[in-house]
């Protein structure tokens, strides 16, 4: 009787939402059972701009989605239902998605899972795909791990037909955002192509160069991303409108695949903004930009880099930063300002642009390059205080301002000296980074890597932190900003307090993740009667780290992340 009940209450939910959809848009229910869903068959040739696909819990062997098409003002929605859609496969790929625009694909379908569409194997190929003239879309709140290829593809590969190449077609408003991939066997996030320059293929028995498309509108944010084989995002081809933000990457190149080596990679063809990510303990370099110039490196916390890549060999150099020459527009600039380059094996930021011009460099803290000593003492032409900021090409055109160089992090006025979580590198009071960053508003953030306002004061901080007058680790409050969720203080010792505005008179409940995605605790909040609330909840047991918060009503769900002291 109990399981028929539980079904009964299914089909009510089910008939509430077709209702619902009938003074609204359309909902359509997609079976467990279903592994293909075509736009251009029955009954999702029915599918309109706005409608919603609903793809009911359950395990599957893989999941394809093909040809559908929504707009820019009402996107098609496609979204997990009654639990979390689980794929373990041996197929070559978990989720496929060709030839669809303008469509939302989320896992936020259930209150008490931060992925609700969950890829746990992938036998014979990559976790996740999204190509084939695909375009205008955003993916959010998947998990991807295990898989014998990449974890995520979002791209068109240009083939022997006009409409896949770069004259015909340009991929336009790539959006993925708070996914988690882990233990994939090659890249973690492949954005874009890496040949920018062109391929040559077989088309008709002859061989012919073809271009990929270009991308324009990239955002790439709040993802996780760990263990991956080869890089861990790589963005490529995207020359207009591309941000890569508040990502965690870690354990990064575990293959050791020396081409294939960076915790994020700027490739070739994409000028794109790189600030608020935290990169950490992976075999390659944290950044790596070959990209057209014109990029803004900012707010990154970097640490370890390299270090674990055949320690000691310094004919096998990794670095904070790599900067090249290899696909740079002529006289344009690369501006590296206020990160944080924690213990690379090799050079803080190694430079190799003599192209570009005007390159700044500057506001940022940079401790204890693993190369000082062999420069200094080595047979090498270079000293030291090279490995800070290796210039590699005589004539580089660069200026360095206001960065600090030291061999440890003691006297630098950070929390912590463990300088390895995130956290570690807040501001204290008396610190000497503070009030001293470059001025120049070409490398001017207005806001650090917590997102509070720069400057606090009237001058800015070197490094990825703004201070805000934290004495002690007793004293942590920051500024909040005007948004729809914020945290009263960040990074806590104790005790969340998130402020958040929501429809009046609803239920809420709060659920804490760690960066693995394991759901950690839960509360169900009461009613919030006048549209903002406070929730709290005690997390003092949590071990110091990242933690997501996720935030949910009946009608609207939103995440953060806080650092735990």
């Amino acid at each position: 009787m109990m399981v028929q009940g539980k079904i009964f209450l299914l089909i009510l939910f089910l008939i509430s939402i077709a209702r619902l959809a009938e003074c609204q848009n359309k909902g359509f229910i997609v079976p467990a059972n279903e592994f293909f869903v075509d736009a251009n068959v029955l009954p999702y040739n029915q599918v309109k701009a706005g409608d919603t696909l609903y793809f009911i819990a359950g395990n599957r062997d893989y999941l394809g989605i093909a040809n559908f098409k929504g707009s820019a003002a009402k996107p098609i929605i496609m979204i997990n239902l009654g639990g979390d859609v689980i794929i373990d496969t041996d197929h070559y790929y978990g989720i496929s998605i060709r030839n669809c625009r303008y469509i939302h694909f989320t896992g936020t379908g259930i209150r008490n899972s931060l992925y609700g569409f969950k890829i746990k194997r992938v036998a014979a190929g990559a976790g996740m795909e999204v190509g084939y003239l695909s375009s205008d879309f955003e993916i959010d709140h998947v998990s991807i791990e295990n898989t014998e290829v990449a974890g995520l593809y979002a791209k068109t590969d240009p083939d022997c037909t006009p409409a896949t190449q770069r004259t015909v077609f340009t991929q336009y408003n790539t959006i993925i955002h708070d996914n988690y991939i882990g233990y994939v066997a090659n890249e973690g996030m492949y954005i874009g192509s890496s040949k920018y320059f062109g391929e040559t293929i077989k088309c008709n028995g002859k061989d012919t160069i073809v271009m990929p498309s270009l991308l324009d509108g990239v955002k790439v944010y709040n993802n996780t991303v760990t263990h991956t084989g080869w890089d861990g995002i790589q963005v490529g081809c995207a020359t207009k409108n591309c941000a890569i933000y508040n990502n965690t990457v870690t354990f990064d190149s575990d293959a050791g695949v020396d081409t294939q080596m960076s915790g994020i990679i700027i490739n070739y063809g994409t000028k794109c903004d790189c600030y608020n990510n935290y990169i950490a303990d992976g075999k390659g370099d944290a950044v790596d930009c070959l990209g057209l110039g014109g990029t803004r490196i900012f707010n990154n916390i970097l640490v370890n880099p390299g270090k674990t890549y055949f320690p000691g060999d310094f004919a096998l150099p990794k670095h904070g930063m790599y900067i090249s020459d290899q696909s740079v527009q002529k006289d344009s600039a690369f501006y590296i300002f206020n990160n944080n380059i924690i213990n690379p094996k090799s050079d803080g930021i190694r430079f190799s642009s003599a192209i570009s011009r005007g390159n700044l460099i500057s506001s940022n803290v940079i401790i204890n390059p693993g190369a000082y000593d062999y420069y200094q003492n080595g047979n090498t032409s270079f000293k030291g205080p090279d490995s800070y900021v290796m210039i590699q090409i005589p004539g580089t055109d660069f200026t360095l301002k206001n960065n600090y160089f030291q061999r440890d992090g003691s006297a630098a006025g950070f929390l912590s000296q463990n300088l390895h979580a995130a956290s570690d590198f807040i501001l204290l009071a008396g610190s000497p980074l503070i009030d001293v960053a470059d001025p120049n508003p070409k490398v001017s953030a207005t806001f650090d890597f917590l997102h509070y306002s720069r400057p606090y004061g009237s001058k800015s901080d070197v490094g990825a932190y703004e201070y805000s007058g934290i004495t002690s680790s007793s004293n942590l409050t920051f500024d909040t900003h005007k948004k729809i969720s914020w945290l009263t203080q960040n990074p806590v010792t104790d005790w969340l307090k998130i402020n958040f505005v929501t429809e009046p008179d609803t239920d809420y409940v709060v659920t804490i993740i760690d960066i693995h995605g394991a759901v950690l605790t839960e509360s169900a909040q009461s009613k919030s009667e006048s549209g903002t609330s406070m929730a709290e909840l005690n997390v003092s047991i949590l071990p110091g780290g990242v933690y997501v918060y996720l935030i949910r009503t009946i009608n609207n769900a939103w995440s953060g992340k806080f650092i735990k002291l």
